[in-house]
């Protein structure tokens, strides 16, 4: 029994520091749609160009592993910026749908562009780290690094939105943009800056994800669908609600993996989403 609550302790901290993960991976995610009112289906192979940004840089022409990852969070960040001016800009005042298939398009597009540059391959960076010991517990060194650094960039973006002026313009615009204008705010400049935001937010997951997960041209596939849902579950726009959805799930996975297998964790996971979706549409704290 001793051995059993000590495995179990293992699961749930391994649960935390995956929530930690999750919740960078949907902050950027929902301050987007939080603002823009639009659903980037794309955001996760946008994540993907930053993994191979810092592949190619790091193992391919030898960059410093850190100066690497600063590249590909500032070659997503533009990315985003390219996307909103040339890709969602044109479709603002179109239906929902057709804002959801433009992006869509953009996924197929970056999936292939992966392809043919770098193959189906599966690539890593060849970075060892020994795990932690802590008694019988192990914890992985990737994962407590992407941790950390994911705790810090949710706090410094919570402190760029509420400190900075460009990120009180942001929050002013995702409460009202028909006013905003009227205040001398220019609602373009802002949905770029925060298209911006949002990709080197992405960017910074990919650098995360890079030091976990083999790459490849379809790797979005493997955390993209638990984003959407996470940023679902905790109401779509709402960036609180997306970090408690995003410990919830890790939980579900984590804990649900130590009883029966990882694979019955993301069931219990999605089973817990449709019985929330049954009693609040809306999300956790989704508006009325």
């Amino acid at each position: 029994m001793e051995v059993f609550d000590i495995f179990l302790l293992e699961a749930v901290l391994n649960g935390i520091l995956l929530g930690g993960l999750l919740a960078l991976l949907s902050l950027g995610l929902n301050l987007i749609f939080g603002v823009i009112d639009v659903v980037w289906i794309c955001y996760a192979e946008m994540i993907m160009v930053g993994m191979y940004a810092v592949y190619l840089l790091h193992a391919k022409y030898a960059w410093p592993l850190l100066l690497a990852m600063a590249a590909g969070i500032g070659v997503v960040a533009l990315l985003g910026a390219a996307l909103h001016r040339f890709v969602i800009r044109p479709v603002l005042s179109a239906e929902p749908i057709n804002q959801l298939l433009v992006t869509g398009g953009v996924l197929f597009f970056l999936q292939a562009a992966a392809t043919l540059a770098f193959g189906i391959e599966f690539r890593n960076l060849g970075v060892k780290m020994t795990p932690l010991a802590l008694g019988e517990m192990s914890f992985s060194t990737p994962r407590l690094i992407a941790f950390a650094v994911a705790v810090a960039g949710v706090a410094a973006t919570w402190f760029f939105l509420k400190r900075s002026y460009i990120g009180t313009a942001i929050r002013a615009i995702s409460q009202d943009r028909q006013i905003m204008p009227l205040m001398g705010v220019n609602p373009d400049r802002i949905f770029t800056v925060t298209s911006a935001l949002g990709g080197a937010l992405a960017g910074l997951g990919g650098c995360l994800l890079v030091l976990q997960y083999d790459i490849h041209p379809a790797i979005g596939l493997s955390f993209g669908p638990i984003t959407f849902l996470i940023c679902v579950l905790g109401g779509l726009g709402n960036m609180l609600g997306g970090l408690i959805a995003a410990f919830i799930f890790a939980q579900f996975i984590s804990v649900g993996g130590f009883f029966f297998a990882v694979e019955w964790g993301y069931v219990i996971a999605f089973v817990f989403f449709i019985a929330v979706m049954f009693w609040r549409p809306q999300g956790i704290l989704g508006g009325k």
